[in-house]
């Protein structure tokens, strides 16, 4: 026979772990636990076909539902390296894209990106089931690297260097950039390792220090490498590569 306990948990002989919804939804890659607070406010989660509160209780036996969808509970975490080729716009629905992330990525389970990158650029993606591991990834104040290879239409001088690395103002955007790390790697090319991603940050840099982006790619998040990965190909993350992401993000598998 099943009881709720005192403490929202479910028994069945042993007592289920419950959590609060917005953390279940988080965990079961619906999206992160702030949107889940927007959901629940909009009304739009339902738990046991009542509308569902900030705050709630609920466990694995609980039907909950999402705009009418049902959610699945905790289950692994998958992270996915991706290589995002040209065109290929970061959003998951978009009626005018001509070609989105989903057309490339037949996964079985649904997983969100971190970070975009524009739908002229190219390079490394990291897709995840967890919201709250996609949200710790893409917060500026965590300061994890992200590194790009980029070609510009002019000829890079020392003086470009240096004044990339020591933060450029971008008036449009009315902030400095943080210092970072640049290193020339042709007439034309360099390699920038920031620890913020503002909109369009890398082009509004060469453009404040007059010059135009003719490609842009992303090489590494945090530890995680594009390596080998061709365009439009993807990888999932070893148990051992995505423990590294929860640890140096601060967070703890089913926290």
């Amino acid at each position: 026979m099943r009881c709720r306990t005192d403490a929202g948990k479910e028994e069945t002989g042993e007592a289920m772990e419950a959590q609060r919804l917005n953390k279940f939804l988080a965990h079961s890659g619906v999206c992160s636990r702030r949107d889940a607070d927007r959901l629940i406010e909009q009304g739009q989660v339902e738990v046991n076909g009542r509308t569902g509160e900030p705050g709630m209780q609920v466990t694995e036996e609980d039907e909950i539902r999402v705009r009418g969808e049902i959610v699945r509970g905790d289950r692994e975490t998958v992270v996915l390296a991706f290589y995002k080729p040209r065109g290929v716009t970061c959003t998951e629905r978009d009626s005018h894209a001509e070609k989105t992330i989903s057309d490339l990525v037949d996964y079985p389970v649904r997983v969100t990106y971190a970070g975009r990158l524009d739908k002229e650029s190219r390079g490394l993606l990291l897709l995840s089931n967890d919201g709250d591991l996609i949200q710790a990834m893409m917060k500026g104040a965590n300061l994890h690297e992200k590194e790009y290879i980029v070609r510009v239409d002019r000829e890079i001088t020392d003086a470009f260097v240096e004044k990339m690395a020591g933060g450029i103002y971008l008036e449009e955007l009315n902030v400095t950039t943080r210092e970072c790390r640049v290193e020339k790697l042709g007439s034309h090319s360099f390699k920038i390792i920031l620890t913020q991603g503002l909109n369009r940050q890398i082009k509004r840099m060469c453009q404040a220090c007059g010059c135009r982006v003719m490609s842009l790619k992303r090489v590494r998040v945090m530890h995680v490498e594009l390596g080998n990965l061709k365009p439009g190909e993807y990888r999932r993350l070893d148990s051992s590569d995505v423990e590294r992401l929860y640890r140096d993000c601060g967070l703890r598998k089913g926290q």
